[in-house]
This record gives C-alpha cells, structure tokens and sequence, in this order.
C-alpha cells in the first residue's frame, strides 16, 4: 500500500518542480490581460465643432494609436503599403540579405510544416497526466548548445568577450 501511494505521490511532486517560464503563455487570472489594452492619444479639441467629419462605427478614431506603425517609425520605416516594392534606400539590405538565394513562398512552406508538425503531434495529446513542452518539441532539433558554440568560436580564433562563465 506504501508503494502504491508512493507512486502516485512522487509524480505529482516532481511535476509540481517543472519551471516552464515564458514559454506558458496561457494566463490562469480573472484580470485583464495587459496585453490586451492599447494606450490611447490624448483627446483634443478640435478647431470647429461643426467641422467634424461624420463618425465611422468600427471606423479608426483620432486618439487611437497604431502599434504597428510606431513600431516601423521606431525603427525608421513606415508601414506604408505592404505589397508596394522595395524603396530604393533599402536596396543594398534586400540584396546583401537576398545573396545566398531567396525562397519565394517561404511563408507558405513555413505554414505547411507548422500544420503538419501540429497535425502529427495532436493524436493522443489530450490523454496526457503531465503538461508537455510543445515550445521544445517544436525547436528541439534547431536549439544551440551555448558553451559548444562558445568553445567552436574559440578554437577558431574568434573573440568572446561576453562568453557567460563555466559553471
């Protein structure tokens, strides 16, 4: 009988140990959700009440603000039309970027192979007893051994100033 309560009491501690970080974006709270809430432009009065153009239902307001917009002026774009060509200014980045070949429907073979890894990790995952890291599942051939890549760099003569210490 020890045994037995035994195992089913020593899961349930070493599950109760995992630390699954940012990784857990599920929120278990009754609050808002921080994210959710766009900050807003302060109101201001307009020069002629009468001028005011006709309201929009669903329509953008004057004291909304854009994140994606800010987002590109922040880093000294636009947004602009996201089928328009590239501007002549960011010509050597797009071929500096573009020199080892460009994969024209990269988005849609992403998509196709996001489905299928999604697809053939579904069957049988709503019979699990403990939560399961798909963020790991998902990048696990793709992830990088810090100090391997330290030492690799190393032996070829690189500088790693900020190489973490050996633990």
């Amino acid at each position: 009988m020890r045994k037995l309560a035994l195992l089913i009491v020593l899961p349930v501690l070493v599950a109760g140990c995992a630390n699954v970080g940012l990784r857990d974006l599920r929120s278990n709270s009754k609050g808002p959700d921080e994210f959710g809430i766009q900050p807003v432009n302060s109101l201001q009065e307009p020069t002629s009440f009468t001028e005011l153009p006709t309201p929009t239902p669903g329509g953008a307001n004057r004291a909304d603000r854009s994140a994606l917009a800010e987002g590109a002026q922040a880093f000294g774009g636009n947004l602009g039309d996201p089928n328009a060509g590239v501007p002549a200014s960011d010509g050597a980045l797009v071929q500096h970027a573009s020199r080892l070949g460009v994969t024209p429907n990269i988005r849609e073979d992403l998509a196709q192979t996001d489905a299928d890894f999604r697809r053939r990790k579904q069957r049988f995952t709503q019979f699990r007893i403990v939560k399961v890291d798909r963020y790991n599942q998902a990048y696990r051939k793709q992830a990088l051994d810090a100090y391997a890549e330290q030492s690799r760099w190393q032996r070829a003569g690189a500088r790693t100033p900020s190489a973490p210490p050996a633990d």
